[in-house]
C-alpha cells in the first residue's frame, strides 16, 4: 500500500480545501465543497472565503445569508457552521443524537429528571409563531416547568439540540453586529429537514464520507469522526469501502480517498495563506500533524487566526485598527516575509477597504 508522508498530505489537504489555488466557483459552490466553514465567530468565514475564492466578493455571501440559502446553525460538533441550505435540510437528522448527547455531556446533571421530548415540545410551541428568539427567551418559556436546571442548560438544549434552528440575519453578515436570534430551520426555509433513513441504511452517513474525503481526503476514519462529531460513520465507510482507494501514512494509519480527487505532487509550490479562527483546514482532522505542528496544536483550539507558509501553520495574525499584525512562529527567510507582508497587505485591504492599511511583523 502506498505511503504518503506529511508533505504529500498536506499539499492534498491545501487542493481540496482551495487554498492551493484560489478557486474560480460560485460562492454557494465553495461552501458546498468544503463542507461548511465553522463559523461561531460570525466575520470568519468571510475571512475564509477570501482566501479560497478568487475576486471574493462578501456581499455575495451576505446576499446568500438573507436569500436563505445558506445557513448559519449548530451541527458537526455542535458547533455553528455556515452551511448550505440544502446540506442543512438533508444532514440534520443524522446529527440529532449526536447533538443531544453533545449537550447532555456537559449539563447532563443539571438536565437530569428533564423530560426532553417535552421540552422540544414547550420550545416548538413558543417558536410557533415563526418569530426569532434569543436563547434567554426561550430558555425563560421552560423555567416554569422546570426551575432547577437554569436558563443555560435548558437554552443549549433546546437551540442546539432539541429543535433545528438557524441564526438569523444580520447575525454572520458582512461588517454587521447583531445578537444571536433563533428561529427554527424549519420556518426560516419553509420545509422539514429530511427524515432518517429507513430499514437499517444509511444514505446520508454515505454521502457524508464521499463529501468530506472530497474536502479533506485523503484521512483516517478518526479524521471523519474528529470533523463530523458522528461516530456511526464506520459503517457507512464499510458500505461504500469500494469506491475508495487506500495508502498509508508514516504512523501506518489507513486513509481512505476517492480514486479520482486530486492528490499533487509533494513538491508543488504552496502560496501564503491566512486563515480565520478555528478554520476547518486544521480542526477537520483528528491527526492534525499534516497542517500545524504538534508543538502549536493549543493554538487552533484557541482560536487563533494562523498563516500558512510553505503550506503548515508558521505565523499567527491580528488586526490592530487598519493593521494586520503578524507573529511567526519561526524565523523566516527574506522572501517568505516578503511574501507574508504582500499576502497580509492584501488581506487589511479587504478588511478595512482603507487604502492606508498595511502589515507589520510583531517584534
Amino acid at each position: 500500500m502506498t505511503v504518503l508522508d506529511t508533505r504529500a498530505l498536506n499539499r492534498a489537504t491545501l487542493a481540496r480545501q482551495l487554498l492551493l489555488d484560489r478557486a474560480d466557483m460560485p460562492v454557494l459552490d465553495a461552501v458546498a465543497h468544503l463542507g461548511g466553514l465553522q463559523a461561531q465567530e460570525p466575520q470568519e468565514p468571510f475571512i475564509g472565503l477570501w482566501s479560497r475564492v478568487r475576486a471574493f466578493d462578501p456581499t455575495v455571501l451576505s446576499g446568500l445569508l438573507t436569500g436563505r440559502q445558506v445557513v448559519r446553525t449548530h451541527l458537526m460538533r455542535r458547533t455553528v457552521h455556515l452551511l448550505t441550505s440544502e446540506d442543512v435540510l438533508a444532514w440534520r437528522a443524522r446529527h440529532d443524537a449526536m447533538l443531544r448527547q453533545r449537550v447532555l455531556g456537559v449539563y447532563r446533571r443539571e438536565l437530569d429528571g428533564v423530560d426532553l421530548d417535552e421540552l422540544a415540545a414547550v420550545g416548538r410551541a413558543v417558536m410557533a409563531d415563526g418569530e426569532p428568539r434569543s436563547m434567554s427567551e426561550l430558555a425563560r418559556a421552560a423555567e416554569d416547568r422546570w426551575p432547577e436546571p437554569g436558563k443555560r442548560a435548558l437554552g443549549e438544549m433546546l437551540v442546539a439540540a432539541l429543535i433545528p434552528m438557524v441564526q438569523t440575519p444580520p447575525r454572520g453578515l458582512w461588517r454587521t453586529k447583531g445578537g444571536v436570534r433563533n428561529v427554527p430551520l424549519s420556518s426560516w426555509l419553509g420545509r422539514e429537514i429530511d427524515p432518517p433513513a429507513q430499514n437499517g441504511t444509511d444514505p446520508v452517513g454515505e454521502a457524508l464520507v464521499r463529501r468530506y474525503l472530497a474536502a479533506f481526503g485523503p484521512a483516517a476514519t478518526a479524521d471523519l469522526r474528529a470533523w463530523s462529531g458522528l461516530a456511526g460513520l464506520p459503517a457507512a465507510v464499510a458500505a461504500i469501502r469500494e469506491e475508495l482507494v487506500s495508502f498509508r501514512d508514516e504512523r501506518g494509519r489507513e486513509l481512505l480517498d476517492l480514486p479520482d480527487a486530486p492528490r499533487p505532487d509533494p513538491d508543488t509550490p504552496a502560496p501564503i495563506r491566512f486563515l480565520p479562527a478555528f478554520d476547518n483546514a486544521i480542526l477537520g482532522y483528528h491527526d492534525r500533524g499534516r497542517i500545524i505542528d504538534d508543538a502549536h496544536r493549543n493554538l487552533s483550539i484557541a482560536g487563533a487566526r494562523v498563516v500558512l507558509v510553505d503550506g503548515r501553520v508558521s505565523a499567527t495574525w491580528t488586526v490592530e485598527a487598519d493593521t494586520v499584525v503578524v507573529a511567526p512562529l519561526r524565523r523566516f527567510s527574506r522572501a517568505e516575509r516578503a511574501a507574508v507582508a504582500e499576502q497580509g497587505e492584501e488581506l487589511a485591504l479587504f478588511l478595512s477597504d482603507n487604502d492606508n492599511s498595511n502589515v507589520r511583523f510583531a517584534a
